[in-house]
């Protein structure tokens, strides 16, 4: 392909997939991807932790001991009313917050007329009394009906000044506390109090409040928080005032106390000082403060005393408070940034409170015409530039990628630090998700290419080489070699007992579909279990554990290959049998025996320079194959080394059952190797079998000990209850304790050396 055709496409690659980033920018403007965003923004509040505020805090819970003590709802407002008078005129508080509307919508006809309007007076005495005290009551848009003109009742619904279409006329007020003042119907008076603040958040959560709301009556209703800092820095009730996108908190001389910013000219964002349990934060049951408020009226001078001094505690001096409702039947409850589980809401206004008295608010990128330019911005750079890197490295490119992950793992950390440092709020889903799945298109844009290009390389040496050696050519990227590596395997080899048996007493034919059955078993077992199929060598099946893909555990697999297979073909051998004349005899007791063996083996191409194969080599796979072969002298039928056994216990714990049978110098060797018999798998163990090995085990150790009759006595009492029984179990024509009984037999009558360490030199491979 020339280069400019080949430059050219680079570029209309890059034009094709710019619209992925374009396509998360449009889901991040229309609010698709808030809640994966306003996730990850309470990762960064988490990571962040508690901060210190300027102010203090105090929580008073209307929790579930202040509602058996007191009553269900709704309280007469006496309660309230006292609670109240002793925070300012006692406590000397900043504030005091009540986070419920108090509102004669919701009061029942069966409530006593009377002391609900004793409970208003005493409350609406205190709160319009001159000067007003701090005190700031409750109004909410959610869950509130108003009547239309047309006397239909209605939602009210928090206006937002981004979307709102509705005239000012329309725009309904909150429902705001109600006073019922007098029990005569003639003389019924609703009376507002002067300082009223809203509680309602964006989507009933606790991230986002409107800082403030338009209504048609005249007066703009500001957030709670906001009536709260007012009070706290001493300023009228006309200080609030809405400036394009902020609130500016205006002295009575005209400067600026300070100016809280808005987003869409409304909104503003919590930011998240203290858990709702944080050892930063005092709470105190209502029914107990109450206790002590209503002390201080007591003619008792130890009960006036007691509520004094529980008033003039230093957590409540120059201390704003909030007053609002803990316990979950009252249904106040959501998870917030820095409380995974839901707790009071009524925290949403203690930390707000704290946002803007500290100056901490969370920055955000300024928008343009309602669109987040830099943040689109940082969407298409971040996009850009990792997408560059995973593409200049191709399909494998291994450090290309690596540095487009540090990348993204860099952008993560400066958005955990920034916001912990600065409290700046980077996006993270759209940048994130559209550098990942620009990346990801740009990978199989280039996976495409590369199968094209090995499409091309197969259709030129394919006829030549062996498709399975053409892939690893061109998945390498390199000319196909001689050579290879060390690498830690297990070996296994596997052969049927007396297969030229079955040559002569079959015809080719029937040998073909016999051994085609057979070896596409144990194949199929072999691979299931992770191994790789070396070689067929006639009947024998050669196959390594552990390469080319390396696995720890590639001694388990491999005994519990060995015992899958065998099992197999006890099914087949059914099988085979259950077909009555199409099989002779022979087949039906077909055994088979393997031999397993772990160590550091070279693994590579191993033949000549025009034709040869992946396979392994060593002294080890020769080990392997001994085990194979000198399972027969044993009368065993899975026979493997202390290696095998050792690694298989470490990565498979006690699953597989392993018994000894000795020491032995296999031929063609001189140092003496451990050899176990696998037995099987602890889950198909019978009694039998283990009392088989307890036994034998005894034997062993009377063997090596030169008692010879203790030994025989052993070995006759196991090979009763063997596994494995000539005559009984199909093909079977001996048995470790048989072998060990000659033996031990044989040595009873010429005894081995002075210098005998138990070792057995087998005489052939």
């Amino acid at each position: 392909m020339a280069p400019t055709k080949a430059k050219s496409l680079s570029y209309l690659r890059w034009l094709l997939l710019l619209p992925i980033p374009a396509l998360w920018c449009v889901l991040s403007h229309f609010g698709l991807l808030s809640f994966l965003e306003n996730r990850s923004l309470d990762w960064r509040f988490r990571y962040r932790g508690e901060i210190e505020a300027p102010v203090k805090v105090v929580y008073l819970d209307v929790d579930t001991l202040s509602l058996n003590e007191i009553g269900g709802m709704p309280w007469s407002r006496m309660y309230y009313s006292r609670v109240a008078k002793a925070l300012v005129n006692e406590a000397h508080v900043k504030a005091v917050g009540f986070d419920f509307v108090f509102s004669d919508q919701g009061v029942s006809e069966s409530v006593d007329r009377r002391k609900l309007v004793t409970g208003n007076a005493e409350f609406g005495n205190f709160l319009f009394k001159a000067p007003n005290p701090p005190v700031v009551l409750a109004a909410a848009y959610a869950g509130w009906r108003f009547l239309d003109i047309n006397d239909h009742q209605k939602e009210r619904s928090l206006p937002l000044v981004a979307t709102e279409t509705r005239p000012a006329a329309d725009l309904e007020p909150p429902e705001i506390p109600g006073f019922e003042m007098s029990a005569d119907p003639t003389k019924k008076k609703i009376a507002n109090p002067p300082n009223v603040g809203l509680i309602d958040t964006i989507d009933n959560g606790t991230r986002v409040v409107p800082a403030w709301a338009p209504n048609n009556t005249g007066r703009t209703y500001y957030h709670m928080a906001f009536e709260l800092a007012r009070l706290y820095w001493g300023l009228p009730p006309g200080a609030l005032k809405v400036r394009d996108s902020r609130v500016d908190f205006v002295r009575p001389d005209g400067s600026v106390q300070a100016s809280v910013p808005l987003r869409d000219g409304q909104l503003v964002d919590v930011n998240w000082f203290t858990h709702w349990d944080s050892p930063q934060t005092v709470h105190e049951e209502f029914s107990t403060v109450f206790k002590y408020a209503d002390a201080l009226n007591s003619t008792d001078p130890l009960e006036k005393k007691a509520g004094q001094e529980f008033f003039a505690q230093p957590e409540f001096r120059d201390a704003v408070v909030l007053i609002g409702p803990v316990d979950p039947l009252l249904q106040d409850l959501a998870p917030t940034s820095l409380d995974e589980q839901a707790v009071p809401k009524v925290g949403v206004h203690g930390n707000l409170l704290k946002t803007i008295i500290s100056g901490n608010y969370l920055q955000r990128f300024p928008t343009w015409r309602g669109v987040a330019w830099v943040e689109f911005a940082i969407v298409f750079a971040l996009t850009l530039l990792v997408s560059a890197f995973v593409a200049a490295g191709g399909v494998k490119g291994a450090l290309s990628k690596l540095t487009a992950a540090l990348m993204l793992t860099a952008y993560v950390f400066l958005s955990f630090w920034l916001f912990k440092d600065h409290h700046l709020v980077l996006p993270m889903v759209a940048p994130l998700g559209a550098a990942f799945t620009t990346s990801f298109g740009s990978i199989i844009w280039s996976l495409i290419d590369e199968e094209k290009q090995k499409g091309r390389i197969k259709g030129m040496f394919g006829a030549y080489v062996s498709p399975a050696l053409v892939s690893r050519m061109v998945d390498s990227g390199d000319d196909p070699q001689l050579g290879g590596h060390d690498a830690e395997i297990t070996a296994y080899f596997s052969d049927i007992q007396s297969f030229s048996t079955f040559s002569e007493k079959l015809g080719s034919g029937p040998l073909v579909e016999l051994m085609n059955e057979y070896l596409t078993a144990c194949t199929d077992i072999v691979q299931e279990e992770g191994g790789t199929l070396d070689k067929y060598i006639g009947d024998a099946v050669v196959a390594m554990f552990g390469a080319p893909i390396p696995l720890p555990d590639h001694a388990y697999r491999a005994c519990v290959a060995t015992q899958r297979v065998h099992q197999k073909l006890g099914e087949l051998r059914t099988k085979w049998a259950a077909e009555g004349g199409k099989w002779p005899e022979i087949v039906w007791k077909m055994q088979s025996r393997i031999g397993l063996n772990s160590g550091v083996c070279m693994i590579g191409n191993m033949g000549s320079r025009t034709r040869f194969n992946y396979t392994m080599m060593g002294d080890n796979v020769n080990l392997a194959a001994r085990m194979e072969s000198g399972a027969k002298s044993w009368g065993a039928y899975t026979m493997c080394t202390d290696a095998t056994k050792n690694l298989c216990e470490k990565h498979g714990g006690d699953r597989v059952i392993f018994r000894p049978l000795g020491r032995i110098v296999v031929k063609g060797r001189t140092q003496a190797v451990p050899i176990y018999e696998i037995v099987g798998l602890k889950e198909s163990i019978s009694h039998e079998t283990s009392e088989c090995i307890e036994i034998f085990a005894g034997g062993l150790q009377k063997y090596y000990a030169r008692d010879w009759d203790g030994a025989l006595a052993l070995f006759r009492r196991s090979s009763v209850v063997e596994f494995n029984i000539p005559g009984k179990t199909p093909g079977v024509v001996s048995n470790p304790s048989l072998v060990y009984l000659d033996i031990t037999e044989h040595y009873k009558h010429e005894p081995p050396p002075e210098n005998w360490d138990g070792v057995y030199v087998m005489k052939e491979k």
